[in-house]
Formats: C-alpha cells, sequence, structure tokens
C-alpha cells in the first residue's frame, strides 16, 4: 500500500511546495530557483535497506553532515491536497492519506513526520547558523522511504530539499537529495559562489552520512 503524507497550513519562505517530487525539477524548476540532484549507493540487501531508512528517518543525514537538531515539534501527518507523482511523472492511483502511526527508532527518536518543525544548527569558525525547516511531505512506501523539507525563516537560502532512499529491483540500496534554492540577489550575489561551493561540500558531506563507512 502507498501512503504519502504533506503538511503546508504552516508557512514557508518559497512557493512550489512538494516541487522536490516532480521528475521534472532539473528541467523545468520554480522560477528563480536552482534545481539539484545527488545520489549514492548505499549498498544492497533488505536489512541495508532498513537499517539505512531508520538513520534517515531520524535525522542521520543533518546529524551525519555536522548539524544539531535542536527544537523539534511534534508532526501532524496532515494530508497534503496536491497530486502526487510517481517516479515516472505518472498521478499515483491511491492518492496520500494522513498518517495515523507513530514510529520511533531503537533509541526512542521518533520518526520524521508530516508537519514537523525543527532548527538546524550548523558551527563554523564565524559563529552558529541557525535554519528552521518545516517537514512538507513524507514517503512511506515498500521499498521507498523519505522526507523534504522547506525553510520557515531567514538564511543565507530558501527552498526545499528532499532526501529518500530507495530499494531498487537489483537489490541495490540508493539515497537521492533532491532540492531547489533561491537564486541569490542583490548584496547575496557578490558571494554566489562561496554559496554555491558551500553548498556542495554539505551535499557532499550529506550523502556520505549514512554510508556503511560512515558507520550506520
Amino acid at each position: 500500500m502507498t501512503r504519502r503524507s504533506s503538511f503546508t497550513d504552516q508557512s514557508v519562505t518559497y512557493g512550489s511546495i512538494g516541487a522536490t517530487l516532480d521528475p521534472d525539477l532539473l528541467r523545468y524548476p520554480p522560477v528563480g530557483y536552482l534545481p539539484a540532484e545527488d545520489r549514492v549507493r548505499i549498498g544492497s540487501g533488505v536489512e541495508r535497506f532498513d537499517r539505512t531508512a531508520e538513520a534517515l528517518m531520524t535525522w542521520g543525514v543533518q546529524r551525519g553532515a555536522g548539524f544539531e537538531v535542536v527544537d523539534v515539534s511534534a508532526g501532524t501527518g496532515a494530508q497534503y491536497p496536491g497530486i502526487v507523482y510517481d517516479v515516472d511523472g505518472s498521478p499515483l492511483t491511491e492518492q496520500p492519506g494522513p498518517r495515523t502511526e507513530d514510529r520511533f527508532g531503537a533509541d526512542g527518536t521518533p520518526y520524521i513526520a508530516a508537519g514537523m518543525q525543527a532548527t538546524l544548527v550548523r558551527h563554523d569558525r564565524l559563529g552558529a547558523k541557525r535554519t528552521p525547516v518545516l517537514v512538507v511531505y513524507v514517503i512511506d512506501e515498500p521499498g521507498r522511504v523519505g522526507y523534504a523539507f522547506g525553510t520557515t525563516g531567514d538564511g543565507l537560502e530558501g527552498g526545499e530539499e528532499s532526501f529518500v532512499l530507495e530499494h531498487r529491483d537489483d537489490d541495490t540500496v540508493w539515497l537521492t537529495i533532491r532540492s531547489f534554492r533561491e537564486m541569490p540577489t542583490g548584496v547575496q550575489r557578490t558571494i554566489a559562489p562561496v554559496i554555491r561551493r558551500r553548498r556542495r561540500e554539505l551535499t557532499r558531506l550529506q550523502l556520505r552520512a549514512l554510508h556503511p563507512a560512515g558507520g550506520v
């Protein structure tokens, strides 16, 4: 049974909520945004998928990339009213339904749920950078799990980012990260190369965060 849930009643800093689900994101991103898509093979087998799925759904990507995840609020699981598409771009026969049960990792950490809010904190030589986010949808399907969050406050960039884990027919397990981020404008245009470089480095850290070599 296919289940997806999303929540968009709270304010985010961008339009096109859920566009990371669009198969044509890279060709036709929301106007004014730069799209990106990266993936990495995590391993193979059901055990690898299940273990990595638990890490993914308990903020493993963010923590593994050096973020603190604080101020986490409970998600609502409320249904997103928009049409949801499969990986081939066709509308799902069974459209999203609200999630009704709570799930927890082995250490008691609640699974990420639609409507959940959190603040991602990353420290560098200039201090702590805080990015408040809202989980706008969750994917919970046989062999495919993940979520996306969008920015809800001020920061260097605004937009949406998704993290989806797949157990494919050939038994391999892959993590895909998709995003669209605001194009720098005004004063930020002068530091656009720095922003892009930091974004690419962060993506590399996120792709490695759940890899077996990283301890998952």
